[in-house]
């Protein structure tokens, strides 16, 4: 058990990616917003041959998809944090 504790604790290296975890809400407004920047005629991140475009019919619902699955889309999600019990008592 502490060695599983160890383990958690341990800071990643420079090299290593961090695996982001997001809720289907914050998902489906990543794709969307980056499907919409894909209509308006911003270039894919991902680099596609004219088959794979054919393939995906050029939606870019898709296309954004698969720039989400590998870890491509350069948004970034901002979560606020709670207040702590005496920040929030300062607040009010």
């Amino acid at each position: 058990m502490a060695r599983q504790k160890e383990e958690k604790g341990q800071r990643k290296e420079k090299g290593e990616e961090e695996i982001q975890h997001y809720t289907k809400y914050e998902k489906a407004r990543m794709i969307g917003s980056r499907a919409l920047q894909i209509a308006m005629g911003a270039p894919f991140i991902l680099k596609l041959n004219e088959e794979d475009l054919e393939t995906l019919r050029y939606n870019p619902v898709k296309i954004a998809e698969m720039e989400f699955d590998e870890n491509l889309i350069p948004i970034t999600v901002i979560r606020p944090l709670p207040l702590s019990k005496s920040r929030a008592a300062e607040k009010h």
